[in-house]
């Protein structure tokens, strides 16, 4: 896969987001009418895109009857640390963030806390986030082959 591309509401805010979350801008260009950027990180490339006149996006995570895009994954096995220790310093990183410059950050919202799955014959811990769109992420780390 090349990227994903993500429309946003304010290209600023969502690419301080990312940033946060561990993502590097790479490029930022114009796309048609709109401002846009590469940004990597967490082994993978997303492309950001300002949408003028924005509408709110659908609740893809909590609507069960919603169809389309549900949601990105991001892998933090090689991290080396458990989700819950990782999403805590992520948790740290926002509310510092949102005391020093509240006007672009607010606390992280966590959709679903940590938790662990069973997907296939493999266990992971698996917790789901939302960016400042409200779409979701989903965080995933594998605890066993």
């Amino acid at each position: 896969m090349h990227h994903v591309a993500i429309r946003t509401a304010d290209i600023m805010r969502s690419i301080e987001f990312y940033q946060l979350l561990g993502f590097t801008v790479k490029e930022r260009f114009t796309a048609g009418y709109t401002l846009a950027c590469w940004l990597e990180g967490l082994g993978g490339r997303l492309e950001l895109m300002q949408i003028p006149e924005p509408k709110p996006a659908p609740d893809a995570f909590f609507d069960e009857h919603y169809v389309g895009y549900y949601h990105l994954s991001f892998d933090i096995t090689s991290e080396g640390i458990s989700l819950p220790m990782w999403l805590q310093q992520l948790e740290d990183k926002f509310i510092q963030a949102s005391e020093e410059n509240p006007a672009v950050f607010s606390p992280l919202k966590i959709l679903l806390p940590p938790q662990q799955q069973m997907i296939v014959d493999r266990i992971y811990e698996v917790a789901f986030i939302a960016d400042i769109d409200n779409l979701p992420i989903e965080i995933i780390r594998k605890i066993n082959n």
